[in-house]
């Protein structure tokens, strides 16, 4: 569904008034090791005092998606432990997470599944990263979104459902290699455990291979 003008700036108007009160997330942040640098990277806010239409998602992380037109999605995150851990907008489409990455990416590519694994990909490693929102959100023509790099290195969820994201893409393209993470871990995880370099080992490791 193509966003309309007025669409477009409601969601302009409420990143930029989310973004303001960041602040109230910065510590469910630090706790996953991403820095205030890394939410303003990002964009990311909170809903504090929501726009019309947003108020289920008060006192939530807002994540923009954002793209060389603009603001194209919304998705808001827990921060208190509450279900839904994540809630979208209504008749949203889904969409990739962090595109940019694919115009500075240049023979390689990484995937992760969810927002936060992204953020902590791009703001803790030099990798190019783009994120998928959900293990069922990868659709049929994304392939042809990675179709010129040489590797698409997949960072899966260190269980059942992780691996079957990255054989899902392996199987619609075949420049995917699979990098899971160990059993029960995801990529910020196994960041604030071992750090960027472990990361950096493993992806290492697979471009060699």
């Amino acid at each position: 569904m193509r966003l309309s003008p007025s669409q477009k700036q409601f969601l302009i108007k409420a990143a930029h008034q989310y973004a303001t009160t960041v602040e109230k997330a910065l510590p469910y942040l630090a706790e996953r090791g991403l820095s205030q640098e890394a939410a303003n990277q990002f964009h990311l806010g909170v809903v504090e005092e929501p726009l019309p239409s947003h108020e289920q998602y008060q006192g939530r992380l807002s994540i923009p998606y954002i793209t060389r037109s603009g603001v194209v999605d919304i998705r808001f995150r827990a921060l208190n432990g509450e279900e839904p851990k994540y809630l979208g907008l209504p008749s949203a489409e889904t969409t990739l997470y962090n595109v940019e990455a694919l115009f500075k990416a240049k023979n390689y590519v990484c995937i992760c599944e969810g927002e936060m694994d992204t953020i902590t990909m791009a703001a803790t490693t030099s990798h190019p990263t783009v994120g998928a929102p959900g293990a069922t959100s990868w659709k049929k023509f994304y392939p042809r979104v990675f179709e010129d790099f040489d590797t698409v290195i997949v960072l899966a969820d260190g269980d059942d459902a992780g691996m079957e994201f990255g054989k899902r893409i392996q199987r619609s393209l075949n420049t995917t290699r699979i990098l899971q993470m160990p059993i029960g871990e995801d990529v910020n995880s196994v960041f604030q455990k071992h750090g960027a370099q472990y990361i950096n080992d493993k992806i290492k490791a697979v471009l060699e291979i």
